[in-house]
């Protein structure tokens, strides 16, 4: 969830959204295959169809799907993040079609992320998705008052800890993740999750926990080293920092996100060289990346699908940059910051409807293998032009060029690639590399070039 504004309600549920943490201990997801899909309200027969038909085949290891529990009605997004029982049967799908989703994905050689919403249950009254009935402080057969904090204001001051910890996110009712009954139900959800395959956690509005409660619940899984990632909102000064939880898993580094955007808008690319570490965010090894995510391409604060070769060609640079685990963001066309899902999260077919379908964009999808066949290469033979055009290897393995001039760009690039031909999965055409590693093409503006070992036909 966020921070900024839209409604109080829409903003409860965003707020989840907004400051959530990253992923889990481990290094990146666990496996081969660090990219995750993140299919932003899409319903969980869609996602299963997508599994099969474009994220197995083009090597995703991971989707991520909006949170399942039962939640307020309403036709907006953020009604998702306010749950009212911990029953799967949301507006995307109920247990049988989530079911089927992570067995069909699964067999696709696709993991499972769920968005869970574990800070707060919903505010206001009256009868969930599910038919559950709920008032704030009371969701029958799971919370009553007693299980929430003292604090039943809203969080108004991000430089004092208990504020922000204690306090409710825009009006939402705060669980005290203090008590053992609380963190049990909690715990309860996520087994129950587990027992039907999910392979990982992002836990909305982390910040909002504190660190140890988070430590304790995830203590009580079936499997407590799962992949996990916190949505922990970096802010200057603040009381909470991501850091902090990195010992329970993988963090979101927003700052990463908010720095794509102001080096591809006002910069340039040339200050990419030692991005990440060398910029002061968080280890790679802990640190949850991307270009956009379901709040912040609405909230202005990072670059989204209507910024055209920018989001297009920050996409393609996170994916080629050994930085952090990767998260694609994908979703629908907007221009009311509260709309809900197209069809209600039913996706006929990408680009249909209002579905951008980011993950599926050839210039983006393209570069998921690149990254699966590049991993464990450094990055080798940077050349920038002090501007923004900028190349780099990524040793033997691989090699990425991109454009981001107002004219076309020819040169001859040097590269640590064996000679042979190659592929540049960008605009299907092909390269020849000499027996000195080097290559010349001609990149037009605000376009890439990405080539890699294996690939040697379009």
């Amino acid at each position: 969830m966020s921070r900024w504004s839209v409604s109080a309600t829409a903003l409860a549920a965003t707020a989840a959204a907004l400051m959530a943490p990253a992923t889990t201990a481990h290094a990146s997801p666990p496996g081969t295959k660090d990219v995750t899909a993140v299919l932003f309200e899409w319903k969980f027969a869609s996602v299963a169809k997508e599994c099969t038909n474009t994220l197995g085949p083009a090597g995703y290891g991971y989707v991520q799907v909006s949170p399942p529990a039962e939640h307020i009605q309403g036709a907006q997004w953020w009604t998702s993040y306010q749950p009212v029982s911990y029953r799967i049967a949301g507006r995307l799908g109920d247990r049988t079609a989530f079911q089927n989703m992570v067995n069909t994905c699964h067999a696709a050689g696709v993991k499972v992320v769920v968005d869970t919403v574990i800070n707060h249950m919903a505010a206001g009254s009256g009868t969930g998705t599910g038919g559950s009935s709920y008032t704030k402080y009371n969701y029958p057969g799971l919370y009553s008052s007693y299980d929430f904090d003292d604090c039943t204001s809203q969080i108004s001051n991000y430089q004092d800890r208990w504020n922000v910890q204690h306090c409710e996110l825009v009006g939402l009712a705060d669980l005290d993740t203090g008590e053992s009954y609380v963190r049990g139900a909690i715990a309860g959800y996520m087994n129950d999750l587990l027992s039907l395959g999910v392979d990982g956690f992002r836990i909305d509005a982390a910040k909002h926990m504190d660190a140890a409660d988070l430590a304790n619940i995830k203590s009580r899984l079936t499997n407590p080293s799962v992949y996990w990632k916190q949505e922990v909102i970096y802010g200057s000064g603040e009381a909470v920092q991501p850091t902090e939880y990195t010992g329970n898993g993988d963090v979101q580094e927003f700052r990463y996100a908010y720095d794509l955007k102001r080096v591809f808008n006002n910069e340039n690319l040339a200050y990419l060289k030692n991005y990440g570490e060398g910029w002061g965010y968080m280890k790679s090894g802990v640190s949850g990346v991307f270009v956009d995510n379901h709040d912040t391409e609405r909230n202005g604060s990072t670059l989204n699908y209507k910024d055209g070769a920018n989001y297009t060609l920050a996409n393609v640079f996170m994916l080629a940059w050994p930085y952090g685990a990767p998260d694609i963001n994908s979703g629908y066309e907007f221009s009311d910051h509260d709309a809900g899902p197209p069809n209600g999260g039913q996706v006929n077919a990408c680009w249909q409807d209002g579905w951008k379908c980011q993950h599926n964009w050839p210039e983006i999808k393209s570069m998921v293998a690149f990254r699966n066949a590049t991993r464990g290469a450094a990055v080798t033979n940077w050349w920038d032009n002090g501007g923004d055009a900028i190349a780099f290897g990524r040793g033997s393995k691989g090699f990425v060029a991109i454009n981001h001039e107002s004219g076309s760009l020819s040169r001859t690039y040097q590269t640590s690639l064996p000679a042979g031909t190659y592929c540049n999965v960008q605009n299907n055409t092909t390269v020849t590399v000499n027996s000195s590693g080097q290559f010349t093409a001609t990149l037009g503006s605000n376009t890439a070039l990405a080539i890699y070992a294996g690939k040697a036909s379009c």
